[in-house]
C-alpha cells in the first residue's frame, strides 16, 4: 500500500511540474488561475456558474483559460472578444464539444445544435431554417399560437371572475408554450384545456417534461473520461434508459402520424404539422430525411422552444410585478396602440374604414410646384426612392402592392422599347382626354389610338425581331 501511495505521488508531483513548464514555455496563453494537477480550476466553480465566471474575468480579465479535469476551457466577456470569436474565428469554434449527453440522447448528434460543422449540419440548418422556422411557416403556424393564448386567457378569466385569485403562473406559462410546439410539431396539445386546470393537466405536463426534457448539459463524466469508462454512478446507463422511453413516445407520435398520412385522413387544407412536412421531403430525399433526422428535429422544436420562451414570459412578468409602475405604463400603452387609434390627434373608432385619397396627395401644391403640370424632372431628384408619403402610387405599409418591382420593370422595359424604335403623335390636333374614372388614372371616354412610325435609325434591329 505504501508503494502505492509513492507511485500515485510521483504521478501527480510529475503531472504538476509539466503543467508548470508548460505555463511558463507558452506564454501566449490567456491568463489563468493558479490550476491543481488533474481537476484544474473545477474546485473554483460555485453556483451560479455565471456569477463564479464573472468573478473570475473581474481579477483575471475578459479573456481567460481554464481547464475543467481533461478540458480546456476559453471564457470570454467582453463584446469585443465575442466578436472576434463568432467572426474571424467562427470557423474554429463552430462544433460543439462531444458529451455524454450528445452522445446517448441526440440520435447520433444529428440535430442542429449538437450536429459537428460540415455538411450534415449545413443541410439541418438549412431544413430548420426554410422548411421549419422561416417567415412563411411561422405565418402560417400563427393561428396555433392565437387559439392557444385565447386558451390561456379562457383559463385566467375562469379562476379570477368571481374574486382575485392566485394563480401557478408557472406552470401556465409552461403549458401553454408546450401546447403550442407539441401543436406544431404533432397537431394537438400536450394538455387539453379541459384539463389545465385540474390537478391532471399538471400531472399531464410534467409527464410531457420527463418524457422530451431530460438534461443535455455536461455531467462529471465529460470532464474525466476514465469515470464514463467504468460506469460512474451509472450515469450512462440511466442516460440510455432515458432516450429508450423518449424514442418510444417520439415512435408512436410519428407512427400515428405516418398512418393518418397513409389512410388520407388528414385534411389536405388543414396546416400540415412539422412531422408531415418531414415526411413530404422524406419522398424527395428518403437517404437524409432517416428516422432519426426526423426524431431529431422534432425533439429540438420540443427542447429548444420551449422553456426558453416559457421562462422568458416568466421572468419578463416577474419584473413587471417587481416594478407595478413599469407594469401600468405598459398596461397603458397597450390600451392605447390595440383597438382604437389616434390619427392627428382625432380618436378613430374601431372597425372605421380607411380610404387614402392618394389622387388629393400627388396635385396638392403644399407637397408639389405645378402639380398639374406634366413635369417628369420632378422626380429626378428622387433617385429610385420613394418621395416620403408624398407620392404613393402602389400604396404604402402592410399592404402595399407585392407586384410593384414587377409593375415597374415591366413598365419601365415596354415604355422605354417603344419610344427608342418609334415616333409617336396624337391622332388630330386635339389632347388626349385625360379626364379619370373611378379609382384608375386612364381614360374614361375611348380607349387610347395613336399614330407610330418606326425610327430610321431602329428599321434594321427591328426587322430582325
Amino acid at each position: 500500500m505504501e508503494s502505492l501511495y509513492f507511485y500515485l505521488a510521483l504521478i501527480l508531483s510529475t503531472v504538476f511540474i509539466i503543467k508548470l513548464l508548460n505555463r511558463h514555455r507558452n506564454k501566449n496563453l490567456p491568463p489563468s488561475p493558479f490550476s491543481l494537477p488533474i481537476i484544474g480550476h473545477l474546485h473554483l466553480l460555485k453556483q451560479p456558474l455565471h456569477k463564479t465566471l464573472e468573478t473570475l474575468s473581474l481579477q483575471y480579465g475578459p479573456i481567460l483559460s481554464l481547464k475543467f479535469g481533461s478540458r480546456s476551457i476559453l471564457v470570454v466577456s467582453s463584446p469585443s472578444a465575442v466578436e472576434e470569436c463568432f467572426t474571424k474565428n467562427d470557423i474554429i469554434f463552430a462544433n460543439r464539444p462531444q458529451t455524454m449527453a450528445g452522445d446517448r440522447l441526440t440520435y447520433n448528434c444529428t440535430a442542429p445544435v449538437w450536429a459537428p460543422y460540415g455538411h450534415l449540419w449545413r443541410n439541418l440548418r438549412r431544413v430548420s431554417t426554410i422548411e421549419i422556422l422561416s417567415h412563411i411557416s411561422l405565418q402560417k403556424s400563427s393561428i396555433i399560437r392565437e387559439e392557444e393564448v385565447y386558451s390561456l386567457l379562457r383559463q385566467v378569466f375562469k379562476v379570477s371572475n368571481i374574486e382575485p385569485q392566485k394563480v401557478d403562473f408557472k406552470y401556465l406559462c409552461t403549458l401553454l408554450v408546450s401546447n403550442i410546439m407539441m401543436r406544431m410539431v404533432a397537431g394537438k396539445p400536450c394538455v387539453g384545456e379541459e384539463f389545465a386546470c385540474m390537478d391532471v393537466g399538471k400531472k399531464l405536463l410534467k409527464e410531457f417534461k420527463e418524457v422530451y426534457f431530460p438534461s443535455l448539459t455536461v455531467n462529471i463524466c465529460d470532464f474525466f473520461p476514465i469515470l464514463r469508462w467504468v460506469g460512474y454512478k451509472g450515469l450512462e446507463k440511466k442516460m440510455v434508459r432515458m432516450h429508450r422511453k423518449r424514442d418510444e413516445a417520439l415512435g408512436r407520435l410519428i407512427e400515428e402520424i405516418s398512418r393518418l398520412n397513409n389512410d388520407n385522413i388528414i385534411d389536405v387544407e388543414k396546416k400540415r404539422t412539422l412531422i408531415e412536412t418531414l415526411f413530404s421531403l422524406r419522398k424527395s430525399d428518403p437517404e437524409f430525411f432517416s428516422d432519426d433526422v426526423i426524431k431529431s428535429l422534432t425533439l429540438m422544436m420540443l427542447i429548444a422552444g420551449t422553456d426558453t420562451t416559457a421562462t422568458t414570459i416568466e421572468w419578463a412578468m416577474s419584473l413587471l410585478l417587481n416594478h407595478p409602475e413599469v407594469l401600468q405604463k405598459v398596461k397603458a400603452e397597450i390600451d392605447n396602440q390595440v383597438g382604437d387609434c389616434t390619427v392627428g390627434g382625432f380618436h378613430i373608432p374601431q372597425g372605421t374604414i380607411l380610404l387614402v385619397n392618394a389622387w388629393s396627395m400627388h396635385r396638392d401644391p403644399k407637397f408639389w410646384e405645378e402639380p398639374t403640370k406634366f413635369k417628369p424632372e420632378r422626380f429626378e431628384e428622387i433617385n429610385g426612392e420613394r418621395e416620403g408619403f408624398k407620392f404613393i402610387p402602389f400604396g404604402i405599409g402592410r399592404r402595399v402592392c407585392p407586384g410593384a418591382g414587377m409593375a415597374m420593370r415591366v413598365i419601365s422595359l415596354a415604355l422605354g422599347s417603344l419610344i427608342q424604335c418609334f415616333d409617336w403623335k396624337r391622332v388630330g390636333k386635339e389632347m388626349v382626354d385625360m379626364t379619370s374614372g373611378f379609382g384608375f388614372l386612364m381614360p374614361k371616354t375611348q380607349p387610347l389610338e395613336a399614330v407610330c412610325t418606326p425610327c430610321p435609325s431602329m428599321t434594321n434591329i427591328l426587322s430582325q425581331l
